[in-house]
C-alpha cells in the first residue's frame, strides 16, 4: 500500500513551491520533479494530483474558511508551510472521500505535517483550526473507532485557561423598527451560519466602544445607541505564533435606523441582511449565539 503520509508531504512541497513562486508553472509540473527527487518509484502520483487539484480548484472557499476560523489572523501572515497544510488538510476533510480518508485521519495528518514541516506552534495552530471547522461541520466520523494509541505517547497537558492570555472582542445585533414592524439585522459565514458581527477591542477602547465600531464597520450602518449588554462568550483558539489564548467575546443589544447594509468584511462572511422578529426561528444560526439572539429579541419586545 502506498506512504499517504509521504505523498501528502510532497504535495505539500510542491504547494510550497507553487504558493511561493507566484504560481508561474503547473503544479502537476512541479509534482513530478519533486517525485523524481524525493521518492523515486512512488507509485501514488494519482492521489496526489487529486488532492493537489482539489486544493487549486477549491483554494477561493477554502481561504475563506481558513479566514473565518482563524479571524484575528489575516491569511498572507500564516507563514506559507502552515497556510498550505491548512488547504491541503480543509480540501480533504471537506472536499475529500470520506470513506478512504476518514475527517480523523485528514486532521491528524494535517497536524503531524505541521509538526515535520512547521515553526514551534504550528501544530496547536492547524489543530486549532481544523477542529474549529470540523466541530461546525457536524463531527463526521465521530464515533469512528480508531487506531490503538502509541504506548509511549504522552497525553496532552490540560489547559488551564486562567494562565492564557486574554484576547478581548466585541460585537452584537442590531435592532431598527420600520413601519411599526421590528427588525434585527445578522451576518451570514462561509460555513452556512447566520451569526453577529464582531470583531477585536483595539488598545485604549472599552468593549462598548469596541463593539459599536465593530458592528458600524461590518454592516456599514451608523449606531444611534449601544444598548444593554446581552451576554458574553468565552473560548481557547490557537495562534500561530503565540499558541493558545483566551478570548472573551461581549456582545450588546445596538439601536439603528433601517437602512441598507453594506458588509464590509476581510473575508468569513459573505453577506448581511435585515430579518423581521418572527423570521429569525426558521434561521441556522449556531447554538452559542441562539441563546444572545432570544434575550435580545425579549429586550425588544418588552
Amino acid at each position: 500500500m502506498a506512504n499517504r503520509h509521504l505523498s501528502r508531504s510532497i504535495v505539500l512541497q510542491a504547494l510550497f513551491e507553487w504558493d511561493f513562486s507566484g504560481h508561474p508553472e503547473e503544479l502537476k509540473a512541479i509534482i513530478d520533479r519533486d517525485i523524481a527527487e524525493f521518492a523515486p518509484g512512488h507509485t501514488d502520483a494519482a492521489f496526489m494530483y487529486e488532492l493537489a487539484e482539489t486544493v487549486q480548484r477549491k483554494q477561493a472557499i477554502i481561504d475563506d474558511i481558513i479566514t473565518k476560523a482563524a479571524p484575528e489572523w489575516p491569511l498572507e501572515k500564516i507563514s506559507n508551510i502552515d497556510r498550505n497544510i491548512l488547504r491541503m488538510g480543509l480540501a480533504e476533510l471537506l472536499f475529500g472521500d470520506r470513506d478512504q480518508v476518514p475527517p480523523k485521519v485528514a486532521i491528524n495528518e494535517s497536524i503531524e505535517l505541521a509538526k515535520n514541516f512547521g515553526g514551534e506552534n504550528s501544530g496547536k495552530f492547524v489543530n486549532g483550526v481544523l477542529g474549529a471547522v470540523y466541530k461546525e461541520i457536524g463531527e463526521p466520523g465521530k464515533d469512528q473507532l480508531s487506531k490503538p494509541k502509541v504506548a509511549n505517547k504522552l497525553p496532552e497537558e490540560p489547559i488551564d485557561i486562567s494562565k492564557l492570555v486574554i484576547e478581548a472582542k466585541a460585537g452584537g445585533i442590531v435592532h431598527a423598527r420600520h413601519e411599526n414592524v421590528d427588525y434585527v439585522a445578522l451576518v451570514h459565514d462561509v460555513f452556512g451560519y447566520w451569526t453577529l458581527p464582531k470583531g477585536g477591542v483595539e488598545e485604549g477602547e472599552t468593549n462598548e466602544q469596541g463593539g459599536k465600531r465593530e458592528i458600524e464597520e461590518k454592516l456599514g450602518i451608523t449606531v444611534k445607541e449601544l444598548g444593554p449588554e446581552i451576554g458574553t462568550i468565552d473560548y481557547v483558539a490557537s495562534h500561530p505564533e503565540k499558541g493558545k489564548i483566551r478570548k472573551i467575546v461581549t456582545f450588546y443589544l445596538a439601536e439603528a435606523d433601517y437602512q441598507s447594509l453594506d458588509l464590509h468584511t476581510n473575508g468569513g462572511l459573505d453577506k448581511a441582511a435585515w430579518f423581521q422578529l418572527h423570521e429569525v426561528v426558521d434561521l441556522t444560526i449556531y447554538d452559542d449565539i441562539l441563546p444572545l439572539i432570544a434575550k435580545a429579541i425579549e429586550l425588544i419586545t418588552q
